[in-house]
């Protein structure tokens, strides 16, 4: 069975007052792991990638004053020899410079978290992860300020004023998650935003600096004390529809009222708004609590009137993490199904943030160690061999779209670009038999398998007007039978170890699309006619050479 949901005629060349500007969100930023991961050659060619196909403009990282980047030194290691305490601390930032260099090489720039903490300046150490970063408050605040004062400067000097004033500056990341994150309370969060704040804006008033960076959107009270109570989540794990529930965001009226007070800088609000919750459930153990698909606009909408009803309405928002689940071993996010999710949820929350951005464009991301195979659920675009999954070419697709919508759709857009003039579009099937359902996380590959069965073809229909006669037009769709290569995979027989060939052979599956061209009549029409399967993503963009 064919739905028949979308017909319409567009004029390619009608009236500017008629569009809107279509922020490119998606892209604006993405996420990585940590800083020193960004060493690797295997990580450096993913965002190489990631910038010229995807477009991708930012990027955002842990880590940056971890012990494994060596910038805060307090001792001179000596080989096999004892180390020899320096009497004051040495800043060295050959590895951070390799790193950032790499970024701005390849086109983009640095979205700055600032943290962690240094073993030398932690409270505590060892806190979370397998490369045990230390997320602690300082043991000295104004060893913290030099640290930061003089990493900003040093940037300054390397890459020059101007460069350093577009790199968004935030300080730390998911400070509500204690102990894991932070193992403070929120004011001694909010004091370090205060002096890091003060510190940037003394270098340079026009740097931009934010936060909390909170994660994520909860329904009960467990974050409204200085400290995280697990007590208060089990009525939450346990409630039956989830989606009743009056879904908050976590430290950001204490964080607006603290700014306002004191007077502190601020110039974004940054938070994390992944689609799910783990709460505690009556045993004690985590419950994954999946919401509703619109859940990121309806969060998004919320952000705003707060921001808007604020002292600062005109603050920037920044959703500096976003996924399908918070989880690197959610099978989901290596296969199709998440390729209509991240478009549908992307096109619904654009005009609501300056960016969102996706948690991770690769998986080589250590975490929790390395992945345990080629598709372990980990987040990236790209898995560890570079094969593009699903979600890649999704966000290629809507790369190719312009900066103007022409025409917004219930199940995608079509879109002119202000520069060239050239009408793109693209359309997604998140199937109507979801209801409005969002996707589960999934622990096995094998387990997401049974979605396939769920959905119905849609029949795209349209006619798009005023364009050159003659013009040709490239129809991409990726579906169940084209670019699903964690399928492949599957029916490889899901090895653990790809031999050379087997990833050879994967990577041509992983890009196979389907593909064919459209031409514009003698007319100056654009016919637009095809049928696209559940859980397909197509795009249409001028042909290039």
């Amino acid at each position: 069975m064919v739905l028949d949901v979308s017909v319409s005629t567009v004029l390619a060349d009608r009236e500017p007052a008629t569009e809107r500007v279509l922020r490119h969100v998606w892209n604006e930023c993405v996420g990585a792991g940590r800083a020193n991961e960004a060493l690797r050659a295997d990580w450096q060619a993913h965002f190489r990638e990631a910038v010229e196909v995807l477009g991708v403009r930012h990027v955002r990282f842990h880590g940056l004053f971890h012990d494994d980047m060596f910038v805060y030194r307090t001792e001179n290691g000596g080989g096999f020899g004892p180390y020899s305490p320096l009497p004051e601390p040495v800043y060295t930032f050959a590895y951070v410079d390799k790193v950032f260099d790499a970024i701005l090489d390849a086109g983009a720039r640095p979205f700055v978290e600032l943290g962690f903490m240094p073993r030398a300046l932690a409270t505590q150490t060892e806190t979370l992860f397998w490369w045990k970063a230390h997320c602690s408050p300082p043991k000295d605040m104004d060893r913290w300020v030099e640290l930061v004062t003089t990493t900003v400067q040093h940037w300054i000097d390397r890459y020059g004023i101007d460069e350093v004033r577009q790199w968004p500056f935030e300080v730390w990341n998911e400070p509500n998650l204690v102990p894991h994150f932070w193992t403070g309370t929120r004011t001694e969060y909010f004091e370090l935003y205060e002096a890091s704040a003060r510190a940037v804006k003394a270098i340079d008033p026009r740097i931009r600096v934010g936060g909390p960076s909170t994660s994520v959107f909860v329904p009960d009270a467990r974050y409204a004390g200085e400290y995280h109570d697990p007590a208060l989540e089990v009525e939450t794990a346990e409630t039956a529809d989830p989606d009743s529930l009056d879904w908050q965001p976590v430290w950001i009226h204490e964080f607006l009222a603290y700014c306002v007070e004191r007077d502190v800088p601020l110039d974004f609000l940054s938070t994390h708004l992944y689609p799910t919750d783990y709460a505690a459930d009556s045993t004690g153990r985590g419950k994954a609590i999946t919401r509703h698909a619109d859940a990121t606009r309806r969060d998004l909408e919320l952000m705003r009137e707060i921001i808007e009803g604020s002292p600062y309405p005109d603050l920037e928002l920044h959703i500096t993490e976003w996924s399908t689940s918070p989880s690197s071993r959610d099978a989901i996010h290596d296969t199709l199904f998440a390729a209509p999710y991240i478009v549908r949820a992307f096109l619904k929350g654009e005009s609501l943030a300056e960016s969102i951005s996706y948690w991770t464009f690769t998986d080589v991301f250590e975490e929790g160690g390395g992945g345990i195979g080629p598709f372990h659920g980990g987040f990236g675009f790209v898995n560890e061999q570079g094969l593009h999954k699903p979600t890649f070419h999704a966000m290629a697709m809507l790369n190719r779209l312009g900066d103007r919508l022409v025409l917004d759709l219930a199940d995608g857009a079509i879109t002119r670009s202000s520069a060239t003039g050239d009408v793109s579009a693209i359309f997604y099937n998140y199937p109507d038999e979801m209801g409005n359902a969002g996707l589960e996380s999934r622990s096995t590959y094998r387990s997401t398998r049974e979605l396939a069965h769920i959905g119905s073809a849609r029949g795209i229909r349209h006619t798009v007007e005023g364009l050159t006669p003659g013009a040709v037009f490239t129809l991409e769709i990726l579906d169940w039978e084209h670019g699903n290569v964690a399928e492949a995979w599957h029916q490889m027989g899901a090895p653990l170890n790809l031999s050379r060939d087997q990833t050879a052979e994967l990577r041509e599956t992983a890009d196979r699309l389907q593909r064919s061209t459209l031409t514009v009549s003698d007319a100056g029409a654009l016919h637009i006619d095809f049928e696209l399967p559940a859980w397909a993503v197509a795009s249409i963009a001028p042909q290039t050479h």
